[in-house]
C-alpha cells in the first residue's frame, strides 16, 4: 500500500507537467521535467538516518526525480548546529527551498532565521511553535492526535471484549518534549477514557528516545519484578519491539498481553504477523517525503500547499496531512 500511495502521488505530479506548464501534446513527456525548472536544487536535512525517516528520504527522492529535481540529503547527526549549518549553506547555495526533518521541533525559529529569503519545508516534525508556518514556511506530516487515538480504540475494544473497564499499563514514551511523544502519549490515553476503559500507570512512564534496546533495558526491571500489568502502549514501534525482546528474555509470552506500536515499521508489520505486536499505526513515510517535496515545489511556484496531492491541508493552509492508518493482523498484508 505504501508504494501505492506513493505511485498515486507520482503519477499527479507527472501529470501537473502538462496542466501547470502549458506544455503541448508533443512536450508531454518532458512535462515533469518542465515544472521543476525553477526550483532548481533542494537540499532535505534529517534530523537522522533510521527505518522510517530512510523510507521517508526514498520518497522524496523519486517524487524529485519525476520533477528533474536533484535533492541532495544531507545528515544532521540529531545535531541541531549541525542542521543550522546545513539550512545556511543551502541559502548561500542559493537554493530556493530547503526540506528540514529537525532533530528538536523547539528550533524551528532558528531554521527560519538562518534560511533567510528561501522557503522552508519542516517534515514529519512539526514546529513547537506554529506560529513559525505562513506562505512561506510549511509544514507536511501526520496529526499525532490520530496515531494514539487509533491505539486507544483498538485497546478498549480488545479490553472491552474481556469484559474489562479498568486496567494498568506500561508506557513507552518517545524522546521528552518532542511534540509526537507528547501528542501520542496524550490521545491514547484520551481514546481510552473516551471509551469507557480507566487507565492507570503500572509504572512510571519510560523515556526510550524511540530507541529499541533503550526500551529493552528499562523494560527489563520491571518484568523481574513481576510489575501488573494488561498492556505496553509504545510510542513507536521500535520500543514496542524491545518491550517484546525483553518479555521473551525472561520467559513471558508477548502474545499473552496486547502491545500497541506506532509507525508500521517492516519490523513492526512482521511483528503484528507474528502476533507479538497487537497492533501499530501506518505512518506514511513514502508520502511524507513525495508530499514535502511537492510541497517545496508548490512554495516555489506560488500554488496551494496541497496541489497535486491527494492529501489535505489543515484550516491555515500551512500544514499538509498524510493520515494514519491502524494496521492489525486483518490488513498488515495489505501494507507490504
Amino acid at each position: 500500500m505504501k508504494k501505492k500511495v506513493l505511485a498515486t502521488l507520482l503519477a499527479a505530479v507527472m501529470a501537473v507537467g502538462t496542466l501547470c506548464m502549458g506544455v503541448s501534446a508533443e512536450e508531454e513527456t518532458a512535462g515533469a521535467l518542465d515544472i521543476g525548472a525553477d526550483v532548481g536544487e533542494i537540499t532535505f536535512i534529517m534530523a537522522l538516518r533510521d527505518e522510517f525517516l530512510s523510507e521517508l528520504e526514498s520518497g522524496a527522492q523519486e517524487a524529485a526525480e519525476n520533477f528533474g529535481i536533484k535533492v541532495t540529503t544531507q545528515d544532521a547527526k540529531n545535531d541541531t548546529s549541525t542542521m543550522l549549518q546545513y539550512v545556511e549553506t543551502a541559502k548561500n547555495a542559493g537554493q530556493k527551498v530547503v526540506i528540514v526533518n529537525m532533530p528538536d521541533p523547539e528550533t524551528a525559529p532558528q531554521v527560519v532565521e538562518a534560511a533567510g529569503d528561501m522557503k522552508v519545508v519542516f517534515v514529519n516534525r512539526l514546529p513547537a511553535d506554529t506560529s513559525v508556518l505562513n506562505e512561506n514556511v510549511a509544514y507536511v506530516g501526520s496529526d499525532e492526535h490520530d496515531s494514539g487515538r487509533y491505539q486507544g480504540e483498538f485497546l478498549a475494544e480488545y479490553f472491552k471484549g474481556q469484559d474489562k473497564t479498568e486496567i494498568k499499563y506500561i508506557l513507552l514514551n518517545g524522546t521528552l518534549g518532542q511534540t509526537s511523544t507528547t501528542l501520542r502519549t496524550e490521545s491514547v490515553l484520551q481514546a481510552l477514557e473516551d471509551n469507557g476503559i480507566t487507565a492507570e500507570e503500572a509504572s512510571a512512564p519510560l523515556a526510550c528516545d524511540y530507541d529499541r534496546a533503550t526500551a529493552q533495558d528499562m523494560i527489563a526491571p520491571l518484568l523481574t519484578a513481576q510489575t501488573e500489568f494488561d498492556c505496553i502502549i509504545s510510542n513507536n514501534d521500535a520500543m514496542a519491539i524491545g518491550a517484546i525482546e525483553a518479555l521473551k528474555m525472561v520467559d513471558m509470552d508477548p502474545t499473552s498481553i496486547p502491545i500497541v506500536g506506532i509507525d508500521a515499521t517492516v519490523d513492526g508489520r512482521q511483528a503484528v504477523k507474528d502476533g507479538t505486536l497487537a497492533m501499530t499505526v501506518f505512518q506514511n513515510a513514502y508520502g511524507q517525503g513525495a508530499g514535502a517535496l511537492q510541497a517545496a515545489v508548490n512554495l516555489v511556484e506560488g500554488n496551494g500547499l496541497a496541489d497535486n496531492t491527494e492529501f489535505e491541508t489543515d484550516e491555515t493552509g500551512f500544514i499538509l496531512w498524510v493520515p494514519f492508518e491502524p494496521v492489525t493482523a486483518d490488513n498488515v498484508a495489505d501494507y507490504d
